[in-house]
């Protein structure tokens, strides 16, 4: 299932279920006459870009940082596109390429911490040199005058914008005159005072940025607050509160907090298969997303009387890529799926404006994770032979089957009123529709 079919199916079945569609509310600014970026493993790539002296190869490169720039791990490169060909043009290739291979300049542009931190440098050669483009006054040195929308984007985001890939609004540029008009964002929605604001931008043909206005697109909650289950969890997160919201969000948060280290495991399988950057950037990002989601719904258990119960997860080897595609079918594919599709019901219906502002974070962030269960589905797959394949979806046919026997049970009418927990009955619908369309 792709990105683009996930959403339209989760749109259906809520239409189906609710009688009502998907609204919505955020007002965007009018991008007619806008360039989306070009880009790759969900950052900016090198394709579009029109340096002044043209090298053989331009290559986009991310790094993590640890402690400082003196305490860069050079092992930790990870490279996000490519334009052009390594030394094509050396005189001697094999040192050539030797050279670029072993480039790692001290300092970078466009350095961020999200759970890890990171910065980007360009690596290019031309004839037998090697060079990196690691700072802002070296990228405008580098790009010469700006004169494609690429370009603009790039310069915005060595200054400290973030680019966003998926949304037009808040990731493209457009020319106006000489200049390029760019719209960008910052910030996180997480945390007291926190927000996602839209920026404005004009950036002049020698690489001048100006803010013109801010704008916020999505406040933060004072609490950085339903998921995948990481492989040895012992605890059950049953919750003793005689509250049943206590005890449904006491629950819920013990599943968000263990889904932290079951996408901390998944990233750390990813990078043993070396599997695409953009794969295991979302996992990250995953577990800093169930970090906020374990404080939203531990905050909901306590307003209703009830304590979450700390998960406990037994420490597991990596798992073979087989084993992976497994869990990653049932947890991901099934229960992950369906789970963010019932928090997409809540985030619409719960009549209870604290429980719907939390689900209405969760729910999106939640389809997020399964889309990337049904990318990791795609590409796990593919380096399967035909027997493996066959075993991944049997696991996946009765994890269906089990997570229909356990929607059988009635649902307390609180429940449906306040939390927009579906009723039996819509339950059973939600998941006739996803399982029609899957």
């Amino acid at each position: 299932m792709t990105r683009a079919s996930l959403r339209e199916v989760f749109r259906r079945a809520l239409q189906a279920s609710v009688v009502a569609p998907i609204a919505l509310a955020a007002c965007a600014p009018d991008t007619a006459n806008y360039v989306a970026p070009t880009c790759e493993n969900g950052l900016l790539a090198v394709q579009g870009l029109s340096p002044s002296v043209i090298p053989d190869v331009t290559q986009f490169r991310q790094f993590n940082v640890f402690g400082g720039p003196g305490e860069r791990d050079a092992g930790t490169v990870n490279t996000l596109s490519t334009d052009g060909e390594v030394c094509k043009t050396a005189t001697d290739k094999p040192a050539c390429t030797t050279a670029f291979d072993a480039l790692r300049p001290a300092t970078g542009f466009g350095a961020e911490c999200f759970q890890l931190c990171v910065d980007y440098h360009l690596a290019t050669s031309k004839g037998d040199t090697v060079a990196a483009v690691a700072s802002l006054e070296s990228l405008k040195a580098f790009l010469g005058p700006i004169d494609t929308a690429q370009e603009a984007m790039l310069i915005a985001f060595a200054n400290g914008y973030r680019i966003n890939c998926g949304s037009i609004d808040r990731g493209a540029a457009k020319q106006n005159g000489s200049a390029w008009d760019v719209l960008a964002e910052k910030g996180i929605a997480c945390g007291p005072g926190t927000a996602i604001t839209r920026h404005y931008l004009t950036i002049s043909s020698d690489g001048t940025l100006t803010e013109n206005r801010a704008e916020i697109v999505q406040r933060g909650m004072d609490n950085c607050a339903i998921g995948r289950r990481p492989p040895g969890l012992t605890s059950s997160g049953a919750s003793g509160c005689d509250e049943v919201l206590g005890r449904y969000f006491a629950e819920a948060a013990h599943l968000e907090a263990a889904s932290v280290p079951a996408f901390e495991q998944l990233f750390a399988e990813l990078e043993s298969f070396d599997a695409p950057v953009a794969l295991r950037r979302a996992a990250l990002i995953a577990a800093l997303e169930e970090i906020d989601h374990t404080h939203r719904t531990a905050t909901l258990a306590r307003r209703f009387g009830a304590q979450v119960v700390v998960p406990e997860v037994d420490a597991r080897p990596l798992r073979s890529m087989k084993e992976l595609a497994i869990d990653n079918a049932v947890e991901g594919c099934v229960r992950e799926t369906f789970g963010a599709l019932v928090a997409q019901h809540q985030a619409l219906t719960a009549q209870d404006d604290g429980i719907r502002a939390a689900m209405q974070v969760i729910a999106e962030d939640e389809t997020r994770h399964a889309e990337l269960s049904w990318e990791l589905d795609a590409w796990l797959c593919a380096a399967l032979n035909d027997q493996e394949r066959a075993e991944v979806e049997v696991a996946r046919r009765s994890a269906v089957e089990q997570l229909r026997v356990g929607l059988e049970a009635p649902v307390d009418e609180r429940l449906t009123t306040l939390a927009g927990v579906p009723s039996r009955e819509t339950t059973l619908r939600l998941f006739q529709e996803l399982q029609s369309a899957a």
